[in-house]
């Protein structure tokens, strides 16, 4: 059997084993994503696997450059890497997609063992604070109110009902007085 029809019996496979699992995406016919744990999980993170015209013969790209993976430290990517790595030698020349999304997921809690969160949105609200006060100014001037008279006021008021809401239909055009200004046509 040649290289692209494993790929295709792979795949009709994939879409089969995975038919209805939130977790699996398929970016492309040779491109999938699974992300391992649940999606409120700290612990959770996102494995792509990309195949090469000549996979399985060769081994897939392993790639973990998700952004949904910004909060797990390169040390621990690298480590979960090279340890799929491993599971892609011992089953090369087999279809081994299935193979290693499962392998990630059995051993997620050894994956993650030395994983403390990194937190990127403090470096990405330190870089909008910066820059904040620089475009505060200008939208302050922006965001001012009209002021509106006493007698614009009253008359507001006395549209609205106690809870400061306009009544049921205050825009409704009056069909009478509508038609009447527009001469219709249907009374010849």
């Amino acid at each position: 059997m040649s290289a692209n029809e494993d790929q295709e019996m792979e795949l009709e496979a994939l879409r089969s084993i995975y038919e209805g699992d939130e977790s699996f995406r398929e970016l492309s016919p040779v491109s999938f994503q699974y992300r391992i744990g649940e999606s409120g999980d700290p612990k959770a993170f996102l494995i792509e696997i990309s195949w090469t015209e000549t996979y399985p013969q060769t081994p897939p790209i392993i790639s973990m450059n998700a952004f949904f993976n910004n909060t797990i430290s390169s040390a621990v990517k690298q480590s979960i890497l090279a340890k799929l790595q491993e599971a892609v030698e011992v089953n090369l020349g087999t279809a081994m997609t299935y193979t290693l999304f499962e392998y990630a997921k059995d051993n997620k809690e050894q994956f993650m063992e030395n994983h403390h969160p990194v937190n990127s949105t403090t470096s990405i609200s330190n870089i909008i604070s910066v820059e904040t006060p620089s475009i505060a100014p200008s939208s302050k001037k922006k965001d001012k109110k009209e002021q509106l008279s006493k007698a614009q006021k009253r008359k507001l008021a006395d549209k609205t009902d106690h809870k400061g809401e306009l009544p049921r239909g205050w825009n409704w055009v009056d069909v009478v007085k509508h038609l009447s200004k527009t001469g219709s046509k249907d009374d010849d």
